[in-house]
């Protein structure tokens, strides 16, 4: 990884061992050693302390110190010995969690899971009720990401076949409510205006002390959190795509279930939060599914004819968040849809049992007599409100530096959704602004790459 200059740096040492004549202590003497090579290194953590007689004495005087930031000595052990780190994004909806070599910034492993928080409620909001609402919400929802966090720790250091106890560093990064969370922090003053964070700056924080299971002496460095809504995903989001030092305006935009949106222009940059909803990971949608096999990932109308394609050209079984944007934009082209979001009850492919509206992508005849899959009216209306708020956020930092969009050099188009979706799709439906398709770059999961460039540097 360009630029990689990590906190963690590796020493190998020979200590001269104990004799009559040099009663110094395990410790002292080697520090002494070390300060050939790390000056002004003279503390050591409690768990390297504890090893420290038995790991000089089993490797024979000989050992590699792991120093963090040319201060404190975080682990020992035989020379040589692989350093690892541990990115992780932690999104309201998924995890993605990246296994690095953290002397050559190399991702050896990378996986991804759903937040299991979702029980406790789909969007920050519903899981800020349930952390002030029940008697140990908030110690729920941190034990249960934490948990989650460690699994992930679990599978990436099996897929690489690598010791567990070698992570010692972590980098997590996370909206402003899973980062407090996550720190066990309070969450009560997030939920009412003026929606101010306990703590914004960066945090280094021993991993046992948030019983994250990674090398005992290890930190977890936490990079700060803008404001209440705008948290460290987004800070990560803008190191990875640099928007900072283009000279001309750009746009990020980050699209989850809590999506950011932020404009660089006239020198400085304006950020903003934009409670989207889940609609887009398939949440709130009648058929809605995430993209896993037999999702409905891409929509086509030729007349009143549908085609769909499916994840992994399966049978079609749900339809996930690009799907239904397709649809949706389809639907609003073939006047299946009025401008208002109302269905036309005369299109033929849209029926009506009385209580429902729906327009049919795949009828039950082409499920061999399974349930059709729809798009519904109380679905439009749930993508009405998840589109509307992205496309509000963005027009309103347009507004604040007094632009109009075809002024935008760029827009970036982050997130592991953004990453799918058709950008005239997009366009279609108002969600981003009509500028033409060249100024839009899709970057993928840009916090998770934004966490990975603070773990290596």
């Amino acid at each position: 990884m360009p630029g990689t200059e990590p906190p963690l740096s590796d020493h190998q040492l020979v200590v001269p061992p104990p004799a009559l004549d040099d009663v110094r202590s395990d410790t002292e003497r080697m520090l002494a050693t070390l300060a050939k090579s790390v000056s002004g290194c003279n503390q050591m953590d409690i768990e390297v302390t504890r090893a420290l007689p038995s790991v000089l004495r089993s490797q024979k005087w000989t050992a590699q110190a792991t120093v963090r930031d040319n201060n404190e000595v975080v682990a020992l052990g035989p020379w040589p010995s692989r350093t690892l780190g541990v990115a992780v994004d932690l999104g309201t909806t998924k995890l993605a969690a990246y296994l690095l070599d953290v002397t050559t910034g190399v991702t050896l492993a990378a996986r991804g899971a759903m937040n299991p928080q979702i029980r406790y409620g789909e969007d920050v909001v519903a899981r800020l009720t349930h952390a002030l609402s029940a008697s140990d919400g908030s110690a729920k929802l941190t034990a249960t990401v934490i948990d989650a966090i460690n699994g992930l720790v679990t599978e990436l250091c099996d897929e690489a076949d690598m010791d567990r106890t070698r992570v010692l560093e972590a980098v997590i990064v996370a909206n402003t409510a899973m980062h407090h969370l996550v720190l066990g922090l309070p969450v009560e003053q997030l939920s009412r205006a003026p929606y101010v964070p306990a703590a914004s700056g960066a945090m280094d924080i021993k991993a046992r002390e948030l019983h994250i299971n990674i090398g005992r002496s290890a930190y977890v460095h936490m990079p700060p959190v803008i404001a209440g809504f705008v948290g460290s995903d987004h800070v990560a989001a803008l190191l990875a795509t640099r928007i900072d030092a283009s000279a001309a305006p750009v746009m990020v935009v980050d699209i989850g279930t809590n999506t950011e949106v932020c404009l660089a222009a006239n020198g400085h940059l304006a950020s903003a939060s934009c409670a989207s909803g889940p609609a887009f990971e398939g949440g709130h949608i009648r058929d809605g599914m995430r993209a896993a096999a037999g999702a409905i990932e891409h929509v086509q109308m030729d007349g009143d004819m549908v085609r769909v394609q499916v994840v992994e050209n399966g049978e079609p079984s749900g339809i996930c968040g690009s799907g239904i944007l397709d649809a949706l934009a389809e639907m609003t082209t073939h006047g299946v849809v009025d401008s208002k979001g109302r269905l036309n009850l005369e299109h033929p492919r849209v029926r009506h049992d009385g209580k429902t509206a729906e327009f049919v992508l795949v009828s039950e005849q082409q499920r061999a007599g399974k349930a059709a899959l729809s798009v519904t009216q109380a679905d439009v209306r749930q993508l009405q409100l998840a589109k509307a708020a992205i496309a509000s956020g963005i027009q309103a930092l347009l507004e604040h530096e007094c632009m109009s969009s075809s002024q935008l050099s760029a827009i970036i188009v982050a997130g592991a959704f953004g990453s799918y979706i058709d950008v005239r799709s997009a366009i279609a439906i108002g969600m981003l602004p009509s500028i033409p398709l060249e100024r839009f770059q899709q970057v993928g999961n840009a916090a998770g790459t934004g966490a990975k460039m603070a773990l290596a540097s």
